[in-house]
C-alpha cells in the first residue's frame, strides 16, 4: 500500500477590497467579486454612505452569496469624520461591525502625528479591542510622504508597525514600494503576527500607486509562495487601483487578471495533497 500522502493547508482565501472598484459603489464589489469567483470582500469604510450602513452591507452579501472577510476601519484623510470624530470611537465601532458581518479582521493605520492623544491610546487600545468579540484588528504598514525634496512620515510613531509591536499585522505591498522598503524583510519581522495580506504592486514611485500584482517591482509571487509554505491562516485581499478603468468591462478584466495572480502564487507545491477545508461556521 502507498504511503498516504502528506496534508497541507488549503491556499488562503482571496478576498476583494471594496476600494477596488471605485469610482463604482460598493455593490459592483460584491456583484464582482461573485462574478469572477472571490472568496469573499473586504469592506472599505469610507465616504460611499452604503459602506457605513452594516445592515445594508449584510443584505449585499447575502444577495450575492459574498462574505465580508475584512472590514477596513476609516482611518484614510478623507474619512476622518465617517462614523465620528473620535478615531477610538472608529475602531470600536469598525470591530462591532466586523462582529456583526461575521468578518473576523479589521484592518487599522497607524495614527498620524498630529492625533496626539490617539497616538498615545493606540496600542493599548488595538490590544484591547482585538479581545472583544474575538476580532483581530491588524495594524497595516504605511509609506512616507513625498513633495518635491521634502519627505516627512505623518504617522505616529512611524510608517512600519513593526518597530512597534502589535498582536495583528496587514501587510501592504503596494504601501513597501512606495516606502522604499524590502517587503520580504517586513513579512519575516511580522512572523506569525502576519494576519493579513494588501496584494498589489508598485514601481518603487513615492506614492501609493496599488498596480495590479506583477505589473510592478515588487516580490508579489515570493510573497504569495512563501505565505503558502508557511500555512499562513489569514486573508489574501486584492485591493488595486481600477480608477482610470473606463468601462466595466476593463474594470473586471483587472480584478479577473489579479485574482488569477493570486490563486496560481498562492497554490500549495505540485504534488502535495491539501488538506480539506474545514466546514464553515454556522451562521448566527
Amino acid at each position: 500500500m502507498n504511503a498516504a500522502l502528506p496534508a497541507m493547508r488549503p491556499a488562503p482565501p482571496v478576498a476583494l477590497s471594496t476600494a477596488s472598484v471605485y469610482p463604482e459603489r460598493v455593490e459592483a464589489a460584491f456583484e464582482l467579486a461573485a462574478e469572477l469567483g472571490y472568496d469573499g470582500v473586504e469592506l472599505m469604510v469610507w465616504t460611499d454612505p452604503v459602506s457605513q450602513d452594516v445592515p445594508a452591507v449584510a443584505r449585499l452579501a447575502e444577495r450575492y452569496g459574498v462574505p465580508v472577510l475584512a472590514v477596513h476601519a476609516p482611518c484614510l484623510v478623507v474619512t476622518q469624520r465617517v462614523w465620528g470624530a473620535d478615531p477610538i470611537g472608529r475602531i470600536r465601532r469598525s470591530v462591532a461591525a466586523a462582529a456583526a458581518l461575521d468578518a473576523r479582521t479589521v484592518v487599522l493605520h497607524p495614527p498620524f502625528r498630529w492625533q496626539r492623544r490617539y497616538a498615545e491610546e493606540f496600542a493599548a487600545e488595538v490590544a484591547r479591542a482585538g479581545e472583544h468579540a474575538g476580532v483581530a484588528l491588524a495594524v497595516e504598514n504605511m509609506f512616507p510622504v513625498v513633495r518635491g525634496r521634502v519627505r516627512s512620515v505623518p504617522y505616529s510613531p512611524g510608517f512600519d508597525p513593526t518597530e512597534v509591536g502589535h498582536a495583528h499585522y496587514t501587510l501592504d505591498l503596494s504601501h513597501t514600494a512606495a516606502a522604499g522598503s524590502d517587503a520580504l524583510a517586513m513579512l519575516d519581522r511580522m512572523g506569525q503576527s502576519l494576519t493579513h495580506v494588501h496584494l498589489a504592486d508598485g514601481s518603487g514611485a513615492p506614492r501609493d500607486e496599488h498596480l495590479v500584482p506583477g505589473r510592478g517591482n515588487q516580490p508579489c509571487a515570493e510573497v504569495c509562495e512563501r505565505l503558502t509554505e508557511r500555512g499562513f491562516g489569514g486573508v489574501v485581499v486584492i485591493e488595486v487601483s481600477t480608477r482610470r478603468c473606463r468601462t466595466r468591462q476593463e474594470r473586471t478584466a483587472v480584478l479577473a487578471e489579479s485574482l488569477l495572480f493570486a490563486r496560481l502564487h498562492l497554490q500549495p507545491t505540485a504534488g502535495e495533497r491539501p488538506a480539506p477545508r474545514p466546514d464553515p461556521a454556522p451562521a448566527r
